[in-house]
């Protein structure tokens, strides 16, 4: 018998957050209990019955993305779980589909996760879309960078009154880079700064966050580091390990790079998740001491409405296609449509001409935010190209000038 779908009413978060502790093998402490329940409390809430007991859980965050152009409404898929006694059974599926039903009635064109096991949502239509670079830095000598850093002043802000300040400086970064998502106060205090430590606190012996912005008092910060220490002992040297770094400009980089490269009794800093083109690694003058130690897939993206998708992000060049799209989950994605895009805008309308290209809409949402070519997929034989050069010419006015980047896990 299939799972009874509805909402999880507040008097059943308790239970909700019981099967994704089992499902995920998580003990957490008290606040980060309370930490999840309020997230769970202020999203989408999906829950498959069986008999009477929750089989599966799903929520998603009500958030916005930043994409190429513009900002779009995004359902953020978070505490996805089934019983492990109803494995198999298309609990998962339903409630995928239920999302989908969601996310039409609350106006959302876009969905998107962190994904646990990745070869599972790539059948619901979901591709990664951006990538993050794990960065390190040998400080046990000078940081050598090719340009001069910024002069103004570098001041350390206490975190509780933080956000206020640093929301102008990543507010203007949404229009340099797709996949940020827009930020409120209650997001950047629980989720970016942790002032109550319920993410985790000071994990691997690092201490508290540490706020240092760029620029006098009373000016917007021309950039900010958000990171913690730790000091030398019997599992290493004293090392510092970067959040988040945002700058207005190259030498503004340069100034907080060479910051924190430069704090005492520390010979290492780490930085978990940067743009694949960050500019760290051109302004190093010596690459040895500026490492890529990982590079991996971070926010799996779907298009749900693709007409919604494709009329509201900008475009790099005129382009006119006609494309040949599969969607197995949402029927009204699927079929032959002309895409008629410029610089101004663009259209998404069905006709019954012969395609330019072939593709799935798994494809087309890896290449929405610009940070993988559609030429890749056509390499690998997941994207057939009809038209001599076509894949060339959406690839061209799909192009952004950054790549995507998503720093935000959770």
């Amino acid at each position: 018998m299939a799972p009874h779908l509805g909402d999880i009413p507040d008097e059943d978060l308790g239970e909700a957050l019981d099967l994704v502790y089992l499902a995920f093998h998580l003990t957490p402490t008290d606040k980060t209990h309370a930490r999840y329940r309020q997230l769970l409390r202020n999203g989408t809430r999906i829950g498959a019955r069986d008999g009477g007991r929750l089989a599966g859980v799903a929520g998603a965050h009500r958030l916005t993305l930043s994409v190429p152009g513009g900002q779009l409404p995004c359902a953020v898929l978070d505490f996805v779980s089934v019983a492990p006694t109803h494995r198999r059974r298309g609990v998962l599926t339903s409630m995928i589909g239920e999302l989908w039903r969601r996310c039409e009635a609350d106006g959302q064109p876009l969905a998107c996760l962190w994904a646990s096991e990745s070869a599972i949502y790539g059948r619901y239509g979901f591709a990664a879309a951006t990538e993050t670079c794990r960065v390190e830095i040998d400080s046990s000598r000078p940081l050598a960078l090719r340009l001069a850093a910024d002069r103004r002043p570098l001041r350390l802000i206490d975190p509780a009154a933080a956000s206020a300040l640093l929301a102008a400086r990543y507010d203007a970064s949404l229009a340099d880079r797709a996949g940020r998502f827009t930020r409120d106060e209650t997001w950047w205090r629980a989720q970016v700064l942790d002032l109550d430590g319920a993410r985790g606190g000071s994990p691997g012996g690092f201490g508290p966050v540490r706020v240092v912005a760029l620029g006098a008092e009373g000016e917007t910060p021309g950039g900010y580091a958000l990171y913690r220490t730790r000091p030398a002992d019997d599992d290493g040297p004293g090392a510092v390990a970067v959040a988040e770094l945002e700058a207005e400009s190259a030498p503004a980089a340069a100034a907080l790079w060479s910051y924190l490269a430069a704090i005492d009794l520390t010979s290492t800093v780490r930085i978990r998740a940067r743009p694949a083109d960050d500019l760290l690694l051109y302004l190093a003058a010596d690459r040895d001491q500026v490492r890529v130690t990982g590079q991996q897939p971070c926010l799996w993206l779907r298009l749900v409405d693709v007409r919604a998708a494709l009329t509201a992000r900008s475009w790099a060049a005129p382009v006119t296609l006609v494309l040949d799209l599969g969607d197995g989950e949402l029927p009204a994605n699927a079929g032959r449509f002309r895409l008629t895009a410029t610089p101004a805008g663009a259209t998404w309308e069905p006709t019954g001409d012969d395609p330019d290209l072939s593709l799935d809409v798994r494809e087309l949402g890896a290449a929405y935010l610009g940070g993988t070519p559609l030429r890749r997929f056509a390499h690998a034989g997941l994207v057939t190209e009809h038209t001599p050069g076509a894949v060339r010419r959406l690839d061209a006015a799909l192009q952004t000038d950054r790549l995507p980047f998503t720093a935000d896990n959770d």
